[in-house]
């Protein structure tokens, strides 16, 4: 009886030392959760709760206001500008990196010469520091010496020179086309993984039933990708919703506003005007938007 007692004293010793060694392994991870997550986005919401200014860096303290700083956002105009430059950028991006990414990862899928050579080059742009594309499609869009302008020109497309970073018409378009350029190689990475994965045979098998290129792509390809789509989708959202140095960059956030998104409009509210509240509420703002997109997404993959 007591060499049972101690063999089940034994286990539960044992039982414990497994638990403890396995939460010493992500106790590392937990704190750089809590430090780098957590509190950021807990600190976040306290400010924007808070009429944070300059003088409540110094004191340490600021006056506690509530809701007032997200009624006050939701109040002015540019919140609605904003919100709408948001969706256009966030859309217009998404649309176009998820078809040419699509496309490039068909043709890359295919066997020709140099595919493995041209696929690294696609990978530039996703490689290069953002800073330095903005810097580089400044230099295109540039009205006076810019070589769009000069190749449209020539091309007797335009009679005079487009200010594309300085025209409140087509600025937002002139940064949306520089992170379309930047975003491609990710979705064709993605999409080019995910077309590796699919079955020969089930081609061969819709060659057999008589089916063309674009309705094997509609009935084999789509399908088989699904769960490829739906994540390039999602992560093509979190990353576009908070874009931030290519709008600095080629036009702050200008001219009139016109190219202001969130993530500038929180930059300008809390750097530029230097109220830390309200920029902090577009933080969070911003959050918001994307945790309901995660939502979404996960109950989606979820019933799929």
């Amino acid at each position: 009886m007591d060499g049972s007692l101690k063999g089940i004293t034994r286990s539960r010793w044992r039982t414990r030392g497994k638990t403890w060694s396995r939460l010493l392994f992500i106790l590392p991870l937990l704190v750089y959760i809590t430090l780098f997550l957590f509190f950021p986005v807990i600190y976040n919401i306290k400010m924007s709760l808070e009429n944070y200014t300059t003088s409540s860096i110094a004191t340490g303290s600021a006056p506690f206001i509530g809701f007032q700083n997200y009624i006050h956002l939701f109040s002015e105009p540019l919140m609605r500008k904003t919100t709408v430059n948001t969706f256009a950028f966030v859309v217009g991006s998404i649309v176009f990196q998820v078809i040419i990414g699509m496309l490039l990862a068909l043709l890359f899928n295919k066997k020709f010469p140099l595919s493995r050579f041209l696929r690294t080059l696609m990978l530039i742009p996703w490689l290069l520091p953002l800073v330095v594309s903005g810097t580089a499609f400044k230099w295109i869009f540039d009205q006076s010496h810019g070589v769009l302008n000069s190749v449209l020109l020539r091309l007797h497309i335009i009679h005079s020179p487009i200010g594309w970073l300085v025209s409140p018409h087509v600025a937002l378009l002139s940064v949306i086309i520089t992170n379309i350029w930047v975003g491609i190689p990710f979705n064709m990475v993605l999409f080019y993984s995910g077309l590796q994965d699919i079955p020969a045979e089930l081609y061969e098998a819709s060659q057999l039933d008589g089916a063309n290129a674009w309705q094997r792509f509609w009935s084999v390809t789509l399908p088989s990708m699904k769960s490829v789509v739906a994540i390039v989708l999602m992560l093509g959202l979190i990353y576009t919703l908070k874009v931030f140095d290519i709008i600095m960059v080629l036009t702050g956030g200008g001219p009139a506003n016109s190219s202001n998104i969130l993530s500038t409009w929180s930059y300008i509210l809390s750097f530029q005007n230097m109220s830390f509240g309200k920029g902090a509420a577009v933080g969070n703002i911003m959050i918001a938007i994307s945790l309901l997109f995660s939502f979404i997404y996960m109950r989606v993959v979820r019933d799929a």
